[in-house]
């Protein structure tokens, strides 16, 4: 059984995954309340977390995991929020990640591979005194 989706709901998704990518911190936290699931996901998995991770918004990370999205939910290829943020150098949001509850272990490659993988001996630093 098949169902078309609804248009309305689509561009709803869009828009919010969009404040996602530009950290519209404010505005996701009001939609997450009005009854958008927190952890939802796009056609690769990338949760909101991730979205706002990988786009360096720290803030939008923050208020997610305040209402309950996961900070280790890994998309479509094991990819987690934390790698993702290792990865493009944004250590506010690793730092926002870690105190929401991010595992540095998860993930494939995890933060901590990547860490090792690029050299950023602080992270390494950060993830095994934790």
């Amino acid at each position: 059984m098949s169902e078309t989706p609804d248009p309305e709901v689509v561009e709803l998704a869009s828009k919010v995954f969009d404040l996602a990518r530009t950290g519209d911190a404010a505005a996701l936290a009001a939609y997450v309340d009005a009854g958008v699931p927190a952890n939802l996901t796009n056609d690769r998995g990338d949760t909101l977390v991730m979205l706002a991770a990988y786009h360096g918004h720290a803030a939008a990370v923050t208020a997610l995991l305040e209402r309950g999205a996961d900070a280790d939910r890994a998309n479509d290829r094991g990819q987690t929020p934390l790698a993702g943020a290792v990865f493009k150098g944004e250590d506010a949001v690793v730092r926002a990640l870690l105190t929401g509850g991010a595992n540095p272990e998860s993930g494939t490659p995890s933060a901590l591979d990547t860490a090792r993988m690029f050299g950023k001996t602080e992270l390494l630093e950060l993830f095994t005194t934790r």
